[in-house]
């Protein structure tokens, strides 16, 4: 039944990024991809939650909170931003770069997404899996940091979106340094890592570790790779360094690019350019 179940989940999956895919090419807002994948993600996760056992325990039901938590969120946020401007800066660069493939490019790209989904939805998998008696000291902890995380990140994006409205920034070139963002220069993106290093603490409570606890640290591992190194910081800071400039630069000086931390001084080649922001 499970593995039944983990097959039409990741048929789901395609089939959504498809969908996602459609709505991209009707619209030309790349924005609603994204909307598409957090609610298709959280789906999926909430399918694996309810059918892949026998019994509501609390370890289900607190999945089940989390993972609607996080869903809703997301989903919610990009959706209300993706309704107010014409495109997603991030996909935008990559579909000019496709040029004339970029309708067959972009479909095979969201396929690689329905494939991280997937992971993802795999490491929640893992941690409902887990036997032991709940509550555990690390169910408890889990449940915390993915509270705090969900919370952080929304924080987070509240602030940048004050910030952009604020009526001494509109039609500047000014780089968000308020809140959360004087300490990382992707808060947002730290709390969403954060957010899945919770579900390896879930799949371990009680210490009994197993295939489960491994499948959970899936999600953590490859959000952080995703974000640091593939399509989250690289492409957005290239977006701001072109649409920014020597701010932007100024900024990178200063501030960590994901884990939160203090600031730290310009360097002599910084000059006397103040710290703009997003």
């Amino acid at each position: 039944m499970s593995f039944a179940l983990l097959i039409s989940i990741f048929v789901w999956l395609i089939v959504a990024m498809t969908i996602a895919w459609a709505i991209q090419r009707m619209t030309g807002n790349s924005g609603w991809i994204d909307v598409t994948w957090s609610v298709s993600t959280g789906l999926g996760g909430l399918a694996i939650v309810l059918l892949s056992g026998p019994a509501l325990t609390g370890r289900v039901l607190l999945a089940l909170v989390l993972v609607a938590l996080w869903s809703l969120r997301l989903a919610g946020h990009i959706g209300l931003r993706s309704a107010t401007v014409s495109d997603d800066p991030r996909y935008r660069a990559l579909i000019e770069g496709w040029g004339a493939h970029a309708g067959l490019r972009l479909w095979w790209f969201l396929q690689i997404q329905a494939v991280a989904s997937f992971i993802l939805i795999l490491s929640i998998y893992g941690a409902v899996l887990n036997p032991a008696a709940f509550p555990g000291m690390l169910d408890v902890a889990g449940g915390l940091i993915a509270i705090a995380a969900i919370a952080g990140e929304g924080i987070s994006d509240w602030q940048l979106t004050r910030f952009r409205h604020s009526q001494s920034v509109v039609g500047q070139k000014l780089v968000c340094d308020v809140g959360l963002w004087r300490y990382s220069r992707h808060p947002n993106y730290f709390f969403e890592w954060l957010y899945w290093c919770s579900w390896p603490l879930i799949a371990l409570s009680g210490l009994m570790p197993g295939l489960h606890s491994v499948a959970a640290f899936l999600a953590p591992v490859m959000m952080y790779w995703l974000l640091n190194h593939v399509s989250g910081i690289p492409y957005l800071e290239e977006h701001m360094l072109r649409s920014r400039g020597a701010a932007f630069r100024v900024y990178q000086q200063r501030v960590n690019a994901f884990f939160p931390g203090p600031r730290r001084p310009l360097s002599a080649a910084a000059g006397d350019i103040g710290a703009a922001e997003k």
